[in-house]
């Protein structure tokens, strides 16, 4: 299936359904990360039930503390 994901098509197995498996996919772990799915921004709660076709669009936005 293919996705566009933070500006880029990426190609991911078809057993990646949901945003958490995508995440999971991706290796993406951050505990203050925005998702955008399809130009809607999920809540945390929402993510779990968010469905993947191909095509979609994800934007992932995680915040990176520093000096």
């Amino acid at each position: 299936m293919q996705l566009h994901v933070n500006g880029e098509f990426i190609e991911v197995p078809k057993s990646v359904k949901t945003i958490p498996e995508l995440i999971e996919y991706l290796d993406l772990s951050s505990p203050a990360m925005i998702v955008e799915h399809n130009e809607f921004i999920l809540q945390k709660e929402d993510q779990e039930n968010a469905v993947l076709s191909s095509g979609d669009k994800i934007e992932f936005v995680q915040f990176v503390g520093g000096g």
